[in-house]
């Protein structure tokens, strides 16, 4: 018992101690180990299996929408990142540079890919001519690396894993349209596979990125309260496609220049899943990302027949959902804990008593309960709690970002809620980035978007008591 009970004693609280408790689930639960390389993370079997069921979902809603998948080149000469100036120094700070090529220096410095734009514009130039050439719908999955300062497993480390699509069309509104699908599958996805609800928006220009026209972004909610920027989807115009050339010939036989998108989404949506659902007892995760849904333990496993029955009915769980046994000689209590921790959704415990009864116990991880279920129902019950848990998640989520959801009418309540309850704040304002930046320089506070679905909160600015353009909604942010 006594190591059993280590086991579980190794997780900080989260309300003690947020920063630590995600560390020590990253690490607990089997997700990350730490490498030679400052800020760099490696991905262990159990954590990077949880990113490929993301990959798995998003890369299915992708080729629905008709995009293909490329793959573009690690590294970019600085001639042509300099091309795009906003967008460039938009990054300068973050980037890494490749200056010699074994023992030679190199004639032009290489870029190791921030991100993809310069890469894609160029590629584009070259292959699209005419109107029958587009929309180009393509999309990137790759690593990328940022010079970041400070880094945290998942939400910042200097190389993450990603996708980034990048598409080109004929006309600013077809642009658009490309531009708003895809934030809308990043919300549905968010919601629908991770159990994460987001709120969807467009970034203020002082928060947009770097060289686009416009950003839209969908925020979520942790539970410290703080913000995490989920996705983004933006609009580059045609930005981008004057400064590289990237013309067609329309059905006039006119050159017209295109209209591009960019749009993506990391690994940090793992520590957002450990963020908004994980306990003091570890992971908790969503079935439809959970490397393994159902883990079947034999209880006394020791004695005739329970190991064979628990084999077989681990045998015809495998039909409907991903499913593993624990036959290893470990105590019940301490496999129970691990998979605890590894936010197994379900738990199967099957002992003889169990067996001559002809059920089985299975244990719920979101809610630790039990339900007795008939051996011979196991087919249909295990998809129906699975279905079930995914769902309830989603509303215990939402319930717990609405509960830390907040209105502002002045500076002084945003501060007061800012400082003793941290959450989103919902609050108006005037549009001049003058008050955004005193907003953030005197709270901390930035401005997470500027949401889809408006609300009048006052007629005045929360910063300035100026006439107000829009409600913003405001939090700290990771």
């Amino acid at each position: 018992m006594s190591n059993e009970k280590k086991f579980v004693e190794a997780i900080t609280p989260r309300d003690v101690d947020f920063a630590q408790w995600y560390t020590d689930i990253v690490k607990k639960a089997d997700l990350v180990d730490y490498s030679s390389v400052r800020g760099c993370m490696i991905i262990r079997p159990y954590g990077y299996a949880i990113w490929e069921l993301i990959q798995k979902h998003l890369d299915k809603r992708f080729k629905e929408t008709g995009h293909e998948n490329v793959y573009m080149p690690l590294f970019i000469p600085e001639s042509l990142l300099q091309k795009e100036k906003e967008h460039v120094e938009g990054f300068a700070p973050e980037v890494a540079w490749v200056t010699h090529g074994g023992n030679e220096k190199l004639t032009e410095r290489l870029c190791v890919r921030p991100t993809s734009e310069t890469l894609f514009c160029e590629h584009y130039a070259n292959i699209i001519h005419s109107y029958r050439d587009l929309p180009k719908l393509y999309n990137q999955w790759c690593s990328v690396v940022r010079w970041e300062k400070t880094t945290r497993p998942f939400l910042r480390t200097l190389e993450f894993l990603w996708q980034e699509g990048h598409t080109a069309h004929a006309t600013a509104e077809e642009a658009m349209e490309e531009t708003i699908r895809m934030l809308n599958i990043y919300a549905e996805f968010c919601e629908n596979i991770l159990a994460i609800p987001v709120i969807k928006g467009r970034k203020t220009e002082k928060e947009k990125f770097a060289g686009a026209e416009a950003t839209f972004t969908i925020e979520s909610l942790m539970h410290d309260g703080k913000a995490l920027q989920t996705g983004t989807s933006h609009n580059f115009g045609d930005k981008f496609a004057r400064v590289f050339n990237i013309r067609y010939t329309d059905k006039n036989n006119e050159l017209k220049y295109v209209y591009q998108t960019s749009w993506g989404m990391t690994t940090r949506l793992i520590g957002a899943i450990i963020m908004v659902h994980g306990d003091d007892d570890g992971l908790v995760l969503p079935p439809e990302v959970a490397p393994v849904q159902v883990m079947v333990i034999p209880v006394q496993q020791h004695k005739e027949g329970v190991l064979e029955k628990a084999r077989e009915i681990t045998e015809r769980i495998s039909r409907v959902a991903r499913v593993k046994i624990d036959d290893s000689d470990k105590m019940p209590g301490w496999k129970f804990s691990e998979y605890e921790m590894k936010g197994v959704p379900l738990r199967l415990e099957l002992g003889p008593k169990d067996i001559e009864n002809n059920r089985c116990v299975l244990v719920r991880r979101d809610t630790r309960e039990k339900i007795f279920v008939s051996l011979d129902n196991l087919g249909d019950t295990i998809p129906e709690i699975l279905n079930r848990i995914q769902k309830d998640m989603l509303v215990r989520a939402t319930q717990e970002r609405n509960k830390k959801t907040y209105t502002a009418k002045t500076m002084d309540e945003f501060d007061e809620i800012i400082t003793k309850t941290p959450g989103f704040i919902k609050a108006m304002w005037c549009g001049d980035e003058a008050c955004e930046n005193a907003v953030k320089e005197r709270t901390s506070a930035t401005a997470r978007c500027i949401p889809f679905e408006q609300e009048h909160i006052s007629d005045t600015c929360v910063c300035c008591g100026r006439p107000a353009k829009h409600m913003v909604i405001w939090g700290k942010a990771y």
